[in-house]
């Protein structure tokens, strides 16, 4: 999955790890003190049916009740969340965020900015070096892969692969689950399409997404709708292009009305890795630190896999045997992940600017 490479740090990251890193139960109980007086924690763009966060957010609440968890804007995209740090850097209220939920590509741009408070978690030797910022900006928290969630009632013969979306039985039935121009899930889908097709990683990639998504525009099987489990459900968007975890958290709570089909493609197999950040200018730093605290626990990295979202401590969790094998039996099969790709950090770079700064003069459907 994550290639392991070792990283030399530079003597204020080793500083930063020995001061940050939770290791002894005072430490711990002083953070939880601090975090509890703060008693508020601000988080943004977290929808309860994404990942799990749903019961994530209930577990730290039931852990911590004295912490009130204000939400901010379920629906918002990666861009949007960093413009919120930026917007409220001399903001100590409520719309504020403490804390962000990214796409890869955004965390380093934002460590870049100086928007993000440097935070070692105290599981951070069993996190891959490859999925986090060696001197804590970021830490990578979970990973899918871009799938086609499918309304059976209204699409016979699901697509298999990207270039079928392009065929006239699907006229007005595709949309991507965000706006490319701003969301991380859409970028990396466009991203895929791009790859499919065989271009190159990175910025090739990202420009033969746009020129699919002109074709499927052009078909008239693009509908610029910002895609979810109930558009699809009432026929508005019986495609939807969308990560794994929320297409089949999108079966689920559709309960077969109508029927669900969760399809991984053939090629464009896109993997993609969300990070957890902490903002420089969290009005709540301790209740920040000790939220990340409790995702990278073993029972907020179970939370993410209960909502189908292979945690970042996968490999470590089932190593040691703590995955409950109800939670492992209810995800997709192994094989359906063995083209997977996971883009580097240069080639998402590429690939989101590429495709954010350029959908609207190719494409030319503003995704609303």
């Amino acid at each position: 999955m994550f290639k392991f490479t070792g990283k030399v740090l530079s003597l204020s990251a080793v500083a930063l790890m020995a001061t940050s890193a939770i290791s002894s139960a005072q430490s711990m109980d002083e953070l939880v003190a601090a975090a509890k007086k703060e008693g508020q924690l601000t988080t943004i763009a977290l929808p309860h049916d994404w990942c799990g966060y749903g019961d994530v957010i209930a577990g730290f609440k039931a852990k911590y009740p004295e912490i009130t968890i204000n939400e901010l804007n379920p629906d918002a995209g990666s861009g949007d969340e960093v413009e919120a740090i930026k917007a409220n850097k001399d903001n100590k209220g409520p719309q504020a965020p403490d804390v962000i939920d990214v796409g890869l590509s955004f965390g380093p741009t934002a460590k870049a900015d100086g928007l993000l408070m440097p935070y070692k978690v105290s599981t951070w030797d069993s996190i891959p070096d490859s999925a986090k910022d060696a001197d804590g900006a970021w830490t990578g928290d979970y990973y899918g892969v871009l799938a086609f969630e499918v309304n059976k009632d209204l699409v016979k013969e699901a697509p298999a692969d990207w270039a079928d979306l392009l065929k006239p039985e699907f006229a007005n039935a595709v949309a991507l689950a965000g706006d490319p121009r701003a969301s991380n899930q859409a970028i990396q889908a466009v991203y895929a399409a791009g790859l499919s097709t065989g271009a190159a990683a990175g910025e090739a990639a990202g420009t033969a997404g746009l020129d699919f998504f002109k074709k499927l525009n052009a078909a008239g099987n693009f509908v610029p709708v910002v895609g979810k489990a109930a558009t699809l459900a009432q026929g508005q968007t019986p495609i939807l292009v969308t990560w794994d975890y929320n297409a089949l958290a999108g079966r689920d709570t559709l309960k077969g009305n109508p029927p669900v089909d969760v399809v991984v493609p053939k090629t464009g197999v896109v993997a993609g890795v969300y990070v957890q950040a902490i903002s420089a200018y969290a009005p709540h730093p301790n209740a920040a630190k000790l939220w990340l605290e409790y995702l990278y626990s073993d029972e907020g990295q179970i939370g993410w896999l209960k909502g189908y979202c292979h945690p970042i401590r996968f490999n470590d969790l089932a190593k040691n045997g703590k995955i409950p094998a109800d939670v492992l039996a209810k995800l997709p099969p192994a094989e359906s992940y063995a083209a997977a790709v996971f883009p580097t950090l240069d080639e998402q770079g590429k690939a989101k600017e590429t495709i954010s700064k350029n959908w609207d003069a190719t494409v030319g459907a503003n995704v609303k």
